[in-house]
This record gives C-alpha cells, structure tokens and sequence, in this order.
C-alpha cells in the first residue's frame, strides 16, 4: 500500500509539473494533434468548408486600452496629523458683573466687534459722572490760582523797588538802616508769597491731571462691562450664562478662526530627508 501511495504522489506530481510548467508545449501538442485529425475526416459535403487550424497568432484576448501620458512621480510622504484652526483666542471678563444679555450657543458664527458678554454696570456710571465734576471742579480753580500768583508776583516787584529806594536812601544818609531791613523783610515776603502761589497752581493742575485719569479709568471700567469678539470666527463654547458672575479672568467664551484652517502634521527624523519648503503637498480627512 505504502508502495502504490509513493507511485500515486509521482504521477500526480509529474501531471502537475506538465499542467504548470510545461502546459505551452502541451497546447501545441493538442493543437497538432487536432489539425491531424481533422485532416483524415473526409468531407461531408462539397460546399462546407474547411475548418481553420488553431494556431498561436489566432488565439484571441480581450484587453483595456486607455490613453497615457509619461511624467515622473515621487514616492510621497504620508503622514498622520489633524486639522487646527488658525485662531484659537478667549475672551476673558476685565472686571466684574453679572451677565445681562442672552448667551450665544456653541456653533454660532459671530463677526468682528460683535457682542459676546455683557456685565451689569452696577455703580459704575454714577463713579464716572463723580469723576467729570471733580474734573470741572479743578479746572475752575485754575484762574483763582493764577491770578494769586500774578498778585504775588506784582508784590514782589512792588518791594524790590521799595528796597532799591531805602538802600540808596541809606547811602545818602536820608534813610535809617532800621528802614532799609523792614524793606528787605518785604521783598523776603513776598518771595515766600510767589513761591507759595506757584504751588498752589502746579497743585490745581495735578488735581485736574488727576481728575482726568479718573474720568478715564471710569470710562474705561464702562468698557470693560462689553466683552466683544476679537475676529471674526466660530464658537467652540457656550458663551457665560444669563445671571452668572464673571471675576476678571474668568472665560466668556472661546472663539476660533477656520479660515483658513491648519493641518498640522509631524515628520519623523527618517523622512526629514524627503521633506522640503515649498514642496507639494495634500490631505484626506
């Protein structure tokens, strides 16, 4: 049995070999051989043809055929990446209130300057209109003070001549000394006088100085209370509820700029080679 199993493994395997390997050789031996036997069959009839012989340049295939065009293609680089907006900003409260306005949904396209927050203004516009009379209050002190300065400055004069007089007086022997110190006591006096009106007015402008970054500061703490979008974009959050309460710093919303938009891809050190500025590229998400 082992024997007939050994001999059944031969044949198949020569009848293998035949089909596979030799199976060119082996049509034109069934072609030859059909050709002979059609050859020894005799006619059936005077006006039936002949069959043709199969030959090799006879056979038939069913083949594409489509235009071309030669051109060169480089391997490409794949990489795996994702997609990031080319803006990503939050907009923060800088000061503190509550929400009065309406929120703004996840998804809703906003433009530039729009509205995303609005705090309660609380006291703050009464701060500013204390700030504009304190500043009217100042500036109405500037012609008391500069008219006590030009006063002082007119006694000045007045006792710098009188002095002049009572030391030459004093030279001539017409005026005693007791006269010429009560006239330099004068001129000292009003010295001190103008000095003292100097400082009354540099004082009235630094309180209309004062009274002005004051005004700006309420104005600017107005503000403050319209937390707007800084471009135009799309929301990627809710914007801060109705009734809730911002601290400066907290978030009202985040807002993204998708056009355009960014692929951002990472090149391993193997393909650094490969990669260049200005190379063509291209993505499938």
């Amino acid at each position: 049995m082992r024997i007939v199993s050994i001999i059944t493994a031969i044949l198949v395997t020569a009848f293998l070999f035949v089909i596979v390997f030799k199976r060119d050789q082996l049509a034109e031996f069934t072609a030859t051989g059909s050709a002979a036997n059609a050859a020894e069959q005799p006619a059936l009839a005077d006006d039936t043809p002949a069959a043709p012989a199969n030959t090799d340049d006879e056979v038939a295939f069913k083949v594409v055929a489509f235009s071309s065009k030669a051109s060169t293609i480089d391997s490409a680089v794949v990489l795996r990446g994702e997609t990031q907006a080319a803006r990503t900003v939050t907009a923060r409260a800088e000061t503190n209130g509550l929400i009065i306005n309406t929120p703004l949904r996840k998804g809703t396209f906003v433009g530039e300057a729009d509205v995303l927050c609005q705090l309660d203004p609380g006291t703050r516009a009464a701060n500013l209109s204390d700030a504009k009379a304190r500043l009217e209050s100042a500036r109405a002190r500037v012609p008391e003070t500069q008219a006590r300065l030009e006063e002082a400055k007119a006694k000045l004069d007045e006792a710098k001549i009188n002095f002049n007089a009572a030391n030459k007086l004093s030279e001539g022997g017409f005026a005693s000394e007791s006269r010429v110190a009560n006239a330099q006591a004068t001129v000292r006096s009003a010295e001190a006088a103008v000095a003292s009106a100097k400082a009354g007015f540099d004082t009235t402008r630094s309180g209309i100085q004062s009274a002005e970054a004051a005004v700006a500061s309420a104005e600017k703490e107005i503000e403050r209370l319209t937390i707007r979008a800084p471009f135009a974009g799309l929301l990627e959050t809710d914007t801060a509820e109705l009734g809730s309460l911002l601290q400066p710093g907290a978030a009202c919303a985040t807002i993204i700029q998708l056009d355009p938009i960014k692929l951002v891809a990472f090149v391993p050190e193997t393909e650094w080679s490969r990669v260049h500025l200005g190379a063509p590229a291209m993505a499938r998400l």
